[in-house]
């Protein structure tokens, strides 16, 4: 119970974790007080119980809880629209090419109605399945 309070407390006024230590810290209390109830006794419940409770807490509330705390949540991006890429060939609109973003080669699409050139630095608008749509970087 110690360890929980001190890991919620850590999370909620000293360490921004990204809300990871506040489920963290809530699930070793709630085995602490189950363990204290006498309704989780032996040591290996216990440390299954506490992996479960985080685990499913933190991926089952995580993001709205962070985000009605704090704002928007790092990482939970919808897609990839709005971001760039360099295109590796000469893109003619309508055609298709391969091209590596984030470590991954995806197929890429020029959505826009001018040709771009190799090198040219293009914006997502949106992505469907591995496939990018592209237009040429007006910014």
């Amino acid at each position: 119970m110690i360890l929980g309070a001190f890991l919620a407390g850590a999370e909620m006024f000293a360490i921004d974790a990204q809300f990871y230590l506040i489920f963290l810290g809530l699930s070793a209390a709630i085995v602490g007080l189950l363990a204290w109830a006498g309704i989780v006794n032996p040591e290996w419940a216990q440390w299954l119980t506490f992996a479960t409770l985080s685990l499913v807490s933190m991926f089952t509330f995580r993001k709205a809880i962070y985000v009605q705390m704090r704002g928007t949540v790092p990482g939970f991006k919808e897609g990839v629209a709005g971001e760039y890429l360099v295109v590796p060939d000469d893109l003619a609109p309508g055609k298709r090419t391969r091209a590596s973003f984030r470590g991954t080669d995806w197929t890429v699409v020029n959505a826009g109605d001018v040709d771009l050139a190799a090198g040219a630095r293009a914006k997502i608008v949106r992505s469907e399945g591995l496939t990018l749509h592209i237009i040429g970087d007006t910014d």
